[in-house]
């Protein structure tokens, strides 16, 4: 047995390696499919056009070897590299902001302390890389700069795409278009999405919503890092990378799908909860075992399991719980 992951992540004690190759060899088959009609689709080209079939593709996963191309395509990552050349490297040649650079330093050992390609002793380090990623971000978006949370997402874009000018731009989608201002020292759009999440529970799981308002835990508590890490080091590595398949292409309503469908499913399970604390581990367990390992069925539930979720729902929502935030300021 592998003790380490093909992304470099060391795998916990407890792994469970019988179910785990269960899975793997059946989903081998699927990824083997998937590969042959990405490679049709994309005929050896650089460049697909959105679609409803390129929308369906992307939903059943885009093999290994097409997804940086694919993430930077349909996230206008690729568009705005094109169109900035030699930015990214003069972020990195120009003046820098000295508390910016501490807090990065600061972060880079606590990045994937399980993943062997993090470490000081690897070669090439990806801490280097890291670290260069964060600081040209920070530098190119100053109303953000730096904050926890983003050295768990430009290092896996740096995983996948081993790339570093990507990783930056991909970086930047995700910050400056996808996750509606999560980053900001305010956070405004991530205590809105949590509590949107809230109000999605409410009308699609109600007796989870009343469980919690029953015992006073607030949605923030038990889903912060669900929003903040995109379910990184939350779910695991292929299931995560599936998820932001579809994040790229269609936008942050995915994380309310995910969450709904992780709610939904194990909606017994949290009911069982009797205390405050109770629900907290129940929120940590629903995220673990082979519903969530299997990460081909399971996004097949994300789009069936909570229904109907239109972005003009969403942003109605959003602009109801931004309000309620900003009068509670």
């Amino acid at each position: 047995f592998c003790r380490v992951d093909p992304y470099g992540f060391e795998r916990p004690e407890d792994f469970d390696y019988a179910s785990y190759e269960a899975f793997f060899s059946r989903y081998l088959v699927v990824l083997t499919r998937r590969a042959i009609k990405w490679s049709k689709l994309l005929k050896g080209k650089n460049s697909i056009q959105k679609s409803l079939k390129v929308k369906r593709y992307i939903r059943k996963g885009i093999p290994n070897e097409h997804r940086a191309l694919i993430w930077m395509i349909v996230s206008g990552a690729q568009t705005n590299m094109e169109q900035n050349p030699g930015y990214y490297h003069r972020l990195l040649e120009g003046e820098k902001n000295d508390k910016l650079v501490e807090a990065i330093k600061t972060d880079m050992n606590r990045t994937f302390p399980d993943n062997v390609k993090f470490r000081k002793t690897a070669d090439p380090c990806l801490q280097h890389t890291l670290y260069n990623v964060l600081v040209a971000y920070g530098h190119h978006n100053k109303a953000v700069g730096y904050c926890q949370g983003m050295n768990f997402i430009a290092g896996y874009l740096i995983l996948i795409t081993k790339n570093e000018e990507e990783s930056f731009w991909l970086l930047d989608a995700l910050i400056g278009r996808i996750l509606p201002d999560y980053y900001s020292p305010a956070m405004l759009g991530l205590k809105t999405d949590q509590e949107v999440l809230g109000e999605l529970v409410k009308m699609k799981v109600p007796a989870v919503a009343e469980l919690m308002e029953r015992h006073g835990v607030m949605w923030t508590l038990v889903v912060s890092r669900w929003f903040i890490c995109l379910f990184i080091d939350i779910l695991p590595v292929e299931t995560v990378l599936r998820i932001w398949d579809c994040l790229f292409y269609e936008g942050s309503k995915i994380i309310f799908r995910v969450a709904l469908t992780l709610i939904k499913q194990h909606q017994a399970f949290i009911l069982e909860a009797t205390n405050f604390p109770d629900i907290c581990d129940k929120f940590k367990q629903i995220t673990k075992g082979t519903f969530v390992t299997e990460c081909h069925s399971f996004m097949q539930k994300i789009f069936t399991d909570p229904g109907s979720l239109s972005m003009a729902t969403i942003n109605k929502l959003r602009e109801t719980c931004t309000e309620k935030l900003l009068s509670q300021g």
